[in-house]
């Protein structure tokens, strides 16, 4: 019997674990292939040189410490984020699509961010700042909106899929409208403020750079053990309202530090590298299928593998199929999302007919 019991956490650590290694190997391709490679003796002579404040190899240091390493460190760090985010929504009110992509968050940002844009004519950290307000602002506001039954209180094991529910609907139809502003926006900018709105909504690692990475290295320092330390009582919330309360767990504060951590880890990747689409919302799915249950490493190291697969696509694959043309990562991670969408949709009714 022990075997027995031991042989699922075995399981997952060891699919956890190779989630980790293609992490680790897509990072270094990102960082070693592409238009320029660089060998590994190489790049940690680089490495080495940039650190110790060494002899630095022309050009090669440059391309290495200024664009491909920051770009690939913030593309892991906005994956995890995004992962964890879209598995803490999911995990809490047990629905496939609730992920800051579909209920809002995501869309509050790059309203923020546009507005700060062609408004105010903003750019670089403030452009950041205008994203991360407007994602909390927006959550803010939806949690407003659905606060009546136990998503703000102790209610019921019903009460917290309402509410959840309710949730989802406000995201929907608030996402709704702010992408009409999105748009009014875009129609009052000049061109070439239009075209610079235009790739940061794609979601875009092109302005990657170590300030940013350090900022985002930061807030997933607090947000990261925020979320481990809610992954024991959020299990047991998925039991329903009324067992998690009757073994202790106080539903409203969890589903409140839930969704303030789910936020947070949205905000600051969209603040980072705009809105990439359906990250959060592939991951914990994805996640859940390879794993073989709920696993909130496992998400993060999966929206991680989606951000760097798709970034090196964008940068190094795209170009050759498209004449030179170098997309913005969000563009990948969008054309992705949409079938796996409908895939999903088509296996939920089979599973319900």
């Amino acid at each position: 019997m022990p075997v027995r019991a031991s042989l699922p956490s075995r399981t997952l650590l060891n699919r956890t674990a190779a989630l980790a290694l293609a992490v680790v190997l897509l990072f270094a391709a990102g960082v070693l292939l592409g238009s320029y490679t660089v060998t590994i003796l190489d790049f940690f002579r680089i490495l080495t040189a940039h650190l110790t404040g060494g002899e630095k190899i022309p050009g090669a240091s440059f391309i290495v410490m200024e664009a491909k390493l920051p770009r690939a460190v913030i593309g892991t760090m906005i994956g995890i984020a995004f992962g964890l985010s879209g598995a803490l929504f999911q995990t809490m009110l047990r629905n496939p699509l609730a992920s800051p992509d579909v209920i809002g968050i995501s869309y509050g940002a790059s309203a923020g961010a546009v507005t700060a844009i062609v408004v105010f004519g903003a750019s670089g950290a403030a452009v950041s700042g205008a994203a991360l307000g407007g994602a909390l602002a927006v959550a803010a506001l939806i949690y407003g909106i659905s606060r009546s039954g136990s998503l703000g209180g102790s209610g019921g094991g019903g009460g917290g899929s309402a509410a959840g529910n309710r949730l989802i609907l406000a995201g929907v139809g608030i996402a709704a409208a702010l992408h009409a502003v999105v748009n009014f926006l875009m129609t009052r900018a000049d061109i070439r403020t239009a075209a610079d709105v235009l790739v940061w909504l794609n979601g875009s690692l092109n302005s990657a750079s170590w300030d940013r990475a350090g900022v985002l290295a930061l807030a997933l320092l607090v947000l990261i053990p925020a979320a481990a330390l809610l992954a024991g009582p959020l299990r047991i919330l998925e039991l329903g309202d009324d067992a998690a309360a009757g073994l202790g767990i106080r539903v409203g504060r969890t589903r409140l530090g839930v969704v303030m951590t789910a936020v947070a880890l949205a905000a600051v990747a969209t603040a980072a590298a705009g809105p990439v689409a359906f990250v959060a919302f592939l991951a914990g799915p994805i996640a859940r299928r390879f794993s073989g249950k709920s696993s909130l490493p496992a998400s993060a190291l999966v929206g991680a593998l989606i951000v760097l697969a798709a970034d090196y696509f964008a940068a190094n694959i795209a170009p050759l199929l498209l004449d030179g043309t170098v997309l913005p990562v969000g563009v990948i991670t969008g054309a992705l999302g949409a079938p796996f969408l409908l895939w999903l949709l088509v296996t939920s009714n089979r599973k319900d007919a």
